[in-house]
């Protein structure tokens, strides 16, 4: 049998787009490629994944076709590209520097090297997988040289800011032309009728048509370069024909001012566009540039990349934390709002964890580094998210289709209205309907339209994660806006999981203090929360060679022997299973049986508390639409019962095994209608198979959990159930606003086409329509991070 070969998985920044159409045509070219499984763009985050055979094309294929269609590429792998600068001391001269520069260009991995001899500072580009940034000061120092205070900013830090200063350099090289095009354009309309007047028109023609060749260049280029390719119809074509058409018909100052306008508009675009993005990812600019290593010889500040597992740092009053780490001393309050959206500062003492990207706000804290920087919570939260525009919702998907036919579509739409009319409508001239035809490709032009709807949605990703909500695509954003169902596990999601002992009932000659010895001893090597309170009832030490045979029973309990006797801890499940029989009691809280050689000794209660907002939460999701709240627990009728009546749950279903629960949430499923989705919400640990079922899974309580983050389609940051209710009113608002583009465009372009077919719009009105258009549905896609 033939092994199917893995797949790869490529991440590559794309420079060069500025719509959909341009993320249409890298899919379309990709996907033609031998051994490409599947290919998704997004224009809002310039980013790019490409699933592959590696057998069959390489990353070197993909990254060639890419720059063919006329797009520059920053791939991931050259982005872990990163640049050290640091300080160097002991320099008196050029050959000092030509010395540090030549040693540490001849090392592996380092690209180049150059340093600045007046200010000492020394800039080296390398790549990691080689070298480290450690190697690299050692080296300078073996020179002789004293190394001061070195910094580290990665490539990819670097690209986060590049699109602000991209777009405002765009403008202002952009900007000598424009105001040259509008005094030739000012200067043809006010002696319009004398320029018409020469032979053959051609004052008006060395006018406008120089004119439009500064204005319209990138644009009839670009056109002429996709036709090479085979890539006919997107907007710079639209326009081309348009102008072209305008001209052919001696509308020169039309032809001029649409393209004017256009280019006008595009360079507002850009920069509406790039503000936006800006906007999101300075949501995201929390993961810290440098960190205060200890070393036998003091503290020294070095970029958090280098810090290696169990390294000693230092954290002082206002800086963030660099690095995940376990607090060794000093005690402080933290605020981790970049992480969890709560303002509430937490108070960390020694023993207590630490993850990076939180703000130390009072003492002076030292850290054990338990996590690399690439491996922390922070790097993977900010992954997490920059990722999620590879999982495109089903509207996005759909506009990407809709742009994909629709240029074609207005195209022939356009040469009919201009062929036909003439040849039905007496007294009809060709020219007239040309110019209507004309005016339906101006208004037509699908870009603004395209661009805001992904950029809405990462929008609503953004805004989401500063609050403390990571949701893994625009996909799960549409299903929390439909939800209908919330299902909710018990233990930890709307109780806190802290149990206590609350009642010792001993049966057949047992006391109370024997009987929490016992169970202590049974439970003594369980992790489960239950063993562990009932274990800090007994408040003595445990001797492990009294156990032996340990077993555990999922979903049952647990069998061992203490001192040679056979005791059996679990819920009536497991003494059904063992024949053994037992008092039945209709308790609030749960319950924990015991036997001994098969005899029924007692059962210990144990109660969990209710968490402070699960009333709240409930209520709230009522507010945002949600029909039906339940609650799937293992725990008995009486103990659920109690939860659900004082939560006001309208459902629950008690005494489920972990599979159980899996077949529960099929038959929840099973009984929506209409589309109706259905969220599970759950610890993200134990609840895997049920998060995965479900049509949305949340995991709560995630800070810190890699099980969580993984397993989960939203991860909320903190243990708090009312953020359950915050992500569903994120993903409504987001598709809300993403409607409101799509009907505001439609109806706008539309009613224009209509005026433009019945000649009662000009060009003019229809380029500043399709601007404006443009621009608003921007503007308003951003409003999902207020």
């Amino acid at each position: 049998m033939t092994q199917t070969p893995a797949l790869k998985t490529q991440h590559l920044q794309v420079r060069g787009m500025d719509c959909t159409s341009c993320a249409i045509k890298i899919e379309r070219s990709l996907q033609q490629l031998k051994g490409v499984a599947e290919v998704s763009v997004s224009v809002a985050t310039e980013r790019l994944t490409v699933s592959y055979n590696p057998q069959h094309v390489s990353e070197a294929d993909i990254q060639t076709r890419v720059k063919a269609l006329g797009y520059s590429i920053a791939s991931e792998a050259v982005a872990t590209k990163q640049i050290l600068d640091i300080i160097v001391g002991g320099m008196d001269c050029s050959g000092c520097a030509s010395k540090i520069s030549t040693a540490l260009e001849n090392l592996a991995g380092v690209e180049d090297a150059f340093i600045n001899v007046d200010s000492g500072k020394l800039k080296v580009s390398y790549d990691p997988r080689q070298i480290d940034p450690q190697t690299l000061q050692n080296r300078v120092v073996a020179l002789g040289f004293t190394v001061i205070a070195p910094e580290s900013q990665s490539e990819l830090h670097d690209r986060t800011h590049e699109p602000r200063r991209g777009a405002e350099f765009h403008l202002k090289r952009e900007l000598p032309s424009v105001l040259f095009v509008v005094a030739l354009f000012g200067l043809g309309l006010i002696f319009e009728e004398p320029l018409h007047n020469t032979p053959y028109s051609f004052a008006e023609y060395a006018v406008f048509i120089p004119a439009y060749l500064i204005s319209g260049w990138s644009v009839l280029r670009t056109a002429g370069l996709n036709i090479l390719r085979g890539q006919v119809f997107d907007e710079n074509f639209l326009m081309t024909i348009a102008t072209v058409g305008a001209i052919v018909i001696h509308k020169l100052p039309e032809a001029v001012g649409v393209m004017l306008f256009y280019k006008v508009g595009e360079l507002f675009q850009e920069a509406a566009v790039s503000r936006s993005r800006r906007s999101i990812q300075s949501l995201l600019e929390i993961r810290p540039d440098a960190a205060n290593l200890k070393t036998n010889t003091g503290i020294q500040v070095v970029s958090p990349e280098i810090v290696k597992v169990r390294d000693l740092i230092l954290i002082k009053p206002g800086e963030r934390v660099p690095l995940d780490g376990e607090v060794l001393e000093g005690t402080s309050q933290v605020d981790t709002s970049a992480l969890t959206g709560e303002s509430v500062p937490r108070t960390i003492r020694p023993g207590e964890v630490v993850l990076g990207g939180m703000i130390n706000q009072s003492g002076v804290l030292t850290v054990r580094v338990t996590k690399r920087s690439s491996e922390s919570s922070i790097s993977r939260i900010l992954d997490l998210v920059e990722n999620a525009s590879s999982k495109k919702a089903t509207t996005e998907k759909f506009i990407t289709r809709f742009a994909s036919r629709y240029t074609p579509v207005v195209v022939i739409l356009s040469l009919a209205i201009a062929l036909l009319p003439p040849l039905f409508i007496p007294g009809a001239t060709h020219a007239e309907w040309v110019y209507r035809a004309l005016i339906l490709l101006v208004i037509s032009c699908p870009c603004g339209l395209v661009i805001s709807i992904p950029l809405g949605y990462f929008g609503g990703i953004g805004g989401a994660a500063k609050r403390g909500i990571l949701i893994k695509g625009s996909t799960f954003l549409d299903t929390l806006a439909g939800l209908k169902t919330v299902v909710f596990d018990k233990t930890g999601t709307l109780t806190k999981g802290v149990f206590q002992v609350t009642e010792i009932v001993p049966k057949n000659g047992f006391t109370e203090s024997e009987l929490l010895e016992l169970a202590a001893k049974v439970e003594a090597h369980s992790t489960h929360p239950i063993a562990q309170s009932i274990r800090a009832a007994y408040e003595r030490e445990i001797d492990d060679s009294e156990i032996q045979d340990y077993v555990e029973i999922a979903g049952h309990g647990i069998q061992a022997s203490v001192n040679g006797r056979i005791v059996t801890a679990g819920n009536d499940r497991l003494l059904h299973r063992k024949n053994i029989d037992y008092d039945v009691c209709n308790v609030e809280g749960t319950v924990v049986h015991f036997a001994v050689n098969g005899t029924y000794t007692g059962r210990i209660i144990i109660t969990d508390e209710l968490k402070e907002d699960a009333v709240q939460a409930i209520q709230a999701l009522r507010v945002t639409g949600i029909r039906k709240t339940l609650m799937l627990t293992g725990d008995t009728e009486a103990a659920a019962a109690s939860i659900a009546n004082k939560v006001g749950l309208d459902y629950f279903h008690a005494g489920l095994l972990p599979e159980g629960k899996v077949e529960a949430i099929e038959a929840i499923l099973a009984q929506e209608r209409n589309g109706d989705r259905v969220a599970f919400v759950g610890d993200g640990i134990n609840d895997a198979p049920v998060l995965a079922r479900a049509d949305v899974g949340i995991a709560m309580g995630a800070l810190g959990s890699d099980a969580a983050i993984e397993t989960a389609d939203v991860v909320l940051m903190t243990d708090a159930p009312s953020k359950v209710a915050e992500a569903i009113q994120v993903g409504q608002k987001t598709l809300r606003i993403v409607w409101q583009n799509i009907i505001f465009a439609m109806v706008i372009k539309g009613g224009f086409i209509v005026l433009g077919i019945f000649g009662v719009a000009t060009m003019w009105e229809a380029v500043f329509a399709d601007i404006g258009v443009a621009l608003m549905a921007i503007f308003n896609a951003m409003r999902v991070l207020r």
